[in-house]
């Protein structure tokens, strides 16, 4: 009896032995963005492509030093708020996560980034593009496109050179994101011989646009900017056409989606539309993007809005400076993450810069024809 007691024993010692050791091996990734509110359908695209890299890296099986892991996504909703964001950064490094993707929006990526910080976590947006992100001294922050300095001067410089606007009217959010790409637009229309005729002010949160559409028509604008995100852009869109507005509307990767069209009501004319979202592949890589998309609408079953690619990129990036440093210990790995450089990802290829900004970031430049997205070029 008394040997029965103890081989019974020793199997529970080893069960329970069995279960720590799995607990030990989950490694705890953040993501965060917004998964309520205007711009939630971004905010699942987002987590959407998280979770696709980690399941497949899961799938693939992943060793750490030496020892097998589980990768475990915990995904938080921002809500687009800052202090929410603060709130579930704080509540992410609570959990013990060992590195974090996202935020989505300047807005709540840079407030949150002072918590990772001061805990030593690693963080990579894939999205936010405010200068001030990667500007802060933090030796943790990463993302995995290029700047507002880049995206606004670049449709600055369209705006004038290519769609000859002689009459340019700036409209921005206020956000960190709206108004900082709207003032590097501002920059690049005047150091390429343009002229800003209108500046106006918005919200993230504003439906009616009348007064200010209003005031921007009496100056007879051939292009009309708007720093923000599609869930403001659309509407306005359609108010410029009830208004007779016929000019070029122009903006960011924020208004860069597949839901613009949705959300304008069938009130874009094709072509009239040209923004640019912060990346970009060209020739053989585009092979690999195309799958990408593919293999994301098959898991999903929706398109990709915008952004998903970058934070598969940004996820995938993430575990292989763990592999490559032999720990998921944010202490050991960090070093090897900012040391990034030539990783083949599906947006291209990625290599991080003293300041944790992508090297060499493209971008790319559309239009909409049929409601569809359709590019003009890749810039670098």
């Amino acid at each position: 009896m008394q040997v029965r007691f103890n081989l019974i024993a020793a199997a529970a010692v080893v069960m329970f032995a069995n279960v720590a050791s799995a607990q030990d091996a989950v490694v705890k990734i953040g993501h965060v963005g917004p998964t309520s509110g205007a711009i939630a359908h971004l905010g699942k695209d987002n987590e959407n492509g998280a979770r696709m890299a980690i399941d497949e890296l899961n799938a693939k099986g992943v060793t750490i030093g030496g020892k097998k892991v589980k990768l475990e996504l915990l995904a938080e909703d921002d809500a687009g708020d800052p202090k929410q964001g603060t709130a579930v950064a704080q509540k992410l490094v609570d959990s013990k996560v060992v590195g974090v993707i996202g935020h989505l929006n300047s807005g709540t990526t840079i407030p949150a980034s002072k918590i990772y910080s001061d805990a030593g976590i690693p963080q990579i947006s894939p999205s936010a593009t405010n200068p001030k992100y990667t500007r802060q001294g933090y030796k943790t922050t990463f993302r995995v496109v290029a700047d507002d300095v880049h995206l606004g001067s670049t449709l600055g410089k369209y705006a004038v050179k290519e769609l000859k606007g002689k009459s340019i009217a700036v409209i921005d959010d206020r956000t960190a994101y709206g108004q900082g790409v709207a003032e590097e637009f501002t920059k690049a229309v005047k150091a390429s011989g343009g002229t800003v005729a209108e500046t106006q002010f918005t919200t993230d949160k504003a439906t009616d646009f009348t007064a200010i559409l209003t005031q921007i028509k009496s100056k007879k604008p051939d292009v009309v900017f708007f720093g923000g995100m599609d869930a403001v852009a659309g509407p306005m869109i359609r108010q410029m056409k009830q208004l007779g507005i016929t000019a070029k509307f122009m903006g960011g990767d924020g208004i860069c989606s597949s839901e613009l069209p949705k959300l304008a009501g069938g009130a874009m004319a094709d072509g009239q539309v040209v923004c640019a979202e912060a990346g970009g592949v060209e020739g053989e890589a585009k092979v690999g993007m195309e799958k990408f998309k593919e293999d994301y609408k098959k898991k999903f079953g929706i398109d990709v809005q915008v952004y998903a690619p970058y934070v598969y990129d940004a996820t995938n990036v993430l575990v292989a400076a763990m592999v490559k440093a032999g720990s998921s210990d944010p202490k050991v790995y960090l070093p090897v993450l900012a040391k990034t450089a030539g990783y083949k990802g599906v947006t291209g290829t990625i290599a991080f810069d003293e300041k944790g900004d992508i090297k060499n970031g493209a971008l790319t430049l559309y239009t909409y024809k049929a409601d569809k997205r359709d590019q003009i070029a890749v810039v670098r």
